[in-house]
């Protein structure tokens, strides 16, 4: 039986940094939940662990996995698995979710997450995998979508028709990343507007705003990097304005995980992303 009766908020909330920590306690601002990387709580103590304790006494946790793999060809890691269950088992949070990506191949590590090519073999593979994932920690997950920078010839669908499949087979939620969605689009010359229209925003569970870099490719092309390490785009903001006109309001947050800003800078964004969701409510 899945864990589906805690719920994040539908509200605006931020990725969490322990420099942070004193101003969130003495004002949150609209911050109404928070969001933690799994891999960086695994351990049994110290003061991560304290602070996390700490916080999770007054806001909702939304936990967030990097290191899954979910979409890569090898099992997955049951020592991940398990420190991962360990810390979603003490800490019961409000949300789990991890990408739709690869980032191991024959036991090699990369620091990156990688696209997939959409195919029937992959969507079995990723489901399994979700399945599995769902089955050890006893509670849904959200899977989000990628921000890619190629697109493979073999795919035989689109990522839309991909992400609402694996919802409908394994039961999973999904994590809609507006910034990500901005940067495909850009990148494979592609219409966000398009692709929100497709995405199957009932299963949405979790939005996510980022920042990106602007860079160019070696034709002179516009190429999009996604950094989290400035600032919401204005085209970001104007796209996250039309899902909330489609889909309503949702649990939204803001990633800022590179160059990290003062808290007032952060507690900004969050406030932009809690107007915006006022009239969808």
């Amino acid at each position: 039986m899945l864990d589906t009766a805690r719920s994040l908020p539908a509200a605006p909330g931020v990725g969490y940094k322990a420099q942070h920590f004193s101003a969130i306690m003495a004002d949150p601002g609209p911050v109404r939940w928070l969001e933690v990387h799994a891999e960086n709580y695994m351990g049994d103590g110290g003061r991560p662990i304290a602070q996390l304790r700490h916080l999770a006494q007054r806001f909702p946790i939304s936990v967030h996995g990097v290191g899954l793999s979910i979409g890569g060809e090898a099992p997955l890691d049951r020592d991940h698995l398990a420190r991962l269950k360990h810390l979603c088992d003490w800490l019961n949070p409000a949300s789990f979710s991890e990408h739709l990506a690869w980032s191991t191949h024959d036991g090699a590590y990369f620091n990156d997450l990688l696209p997939l090519p959409y195919t029937e073999a992959t969507l079995t593979r990723v489901c399994r995998h979700v399945a599995q994932l769902q089955e050890v920690l006893g509670r849904q997950m959200l899977l989000e979508n990628p921000s890619s920078y190629l697109a493979f010839a073999e795919s035989e669908m689109d990522e839309t028709e991909f992400l609402r499949e694996i919802a409908a087979r394994t039961g999973c939620g999904l994590l809609l990343d507006v910034n990500n969605v901005f940067v495909s689009a850009v990148n494979l010359q592609t219409a966000p507007l398009d692709y929100i229209a497709a995405f199957p925003l009932d299963a949405v569970g979790e939005i996510h705003l980022g920042g990106h870099d602007e860079q160019q490719d070696e034709s002179g092309a516009p190429l999009l990097i996604d950094s989290h390490g400035r600032e919401v785009a204005d085209p970001v903001w104007a796209l996250y304005a039309q899902v909330l006109e489609l889909g309503g309001a949702r649990p939204t947050l803001i990633e800022w995980d590179n160059d990290v800003p003062d808290w007032p800078v952060l507690a900004a964004e969050a406030t932009r992303a809690a107007a915006l969701m006022e009239p969808a409510r």
